[in-house]
């Protein structure tokens, strides 16, 4: 037996190529898991002292203008205005983050959503073909072959070759 000829069992080298996806979110490496949140949770330390900072302006600066010597409607004007600016900051900071989380929505829709629906819009054509194949090759000739016996069943009954299938009926208290 000449062993050029023969069938090799099937090696990782030829198998064919699938096509690469990125890997899911969580299954990356684990280093760069650990870089990540690293990264999250500098970032998460840096929001905290921001507000921090942010909020002891705030309350330092209604203090410093609730002991001046002006009038009570000039007082609560300014800190109205103050609490106008901080709306809009706020404001602001949730716009940011909203732009921030469509823009990770649409990399997700593009970059793993997309290939998901491609790959089930093939398997439904691929469904669609053998669907058509089953019908063209098995039913269409079952029900042919059903309709040439019901044919010969009749012409048998009315030469008279054969009698007619009675149907029992049963009464309607069983």
């Amino acid at each position: 037996m000449d062993t050029d000829t023969a069938q090799s069992p099937v090696t990782p080298s030829r198998l064919p190529e699938s096509p690469s996806l990125p890997p899911p979110s969580g299954m990356g490496d684990p280093a760069v898991e650990q870089q990540l949140t690293a990264e999250q949770k500098r970032t998460i330390v840096f929001v905290i002292i921001a507000i921090i900072v942010i909020l002891a302006s705030i309350v330092g600066s209604i203090v410093f203008l609730m002991n001046q010597p002006t009038g009570e409607v000039a007082r609560i004007r300014d800190i109205v205005i103050i609490f106008m600016a901080i709306q809009s900051l706020l404001t602001g900071l949730a716009l940011v983050v909203l732009l921030i989380q469509l823009a990770r929505l649409i990399n997700l829709l593009q970059n793993e959503v997309k290939p998901i629906l491609d790959s089930t819009n093939e398997t439904v054509s691929n469904l669609r073909g053998t669907t058509v194949f089953l019908s063209d090759n098995l039913v269409e000739p079952v029900i042919k072959l059903n309709e040439y016996l019901a044919g010969i069943t009749q012409l048998l009954q009315v030469i008279g070759l054969t009698k007619k299938a009675s149907r029992k009926t049963h009464p309607k208290g069983d």
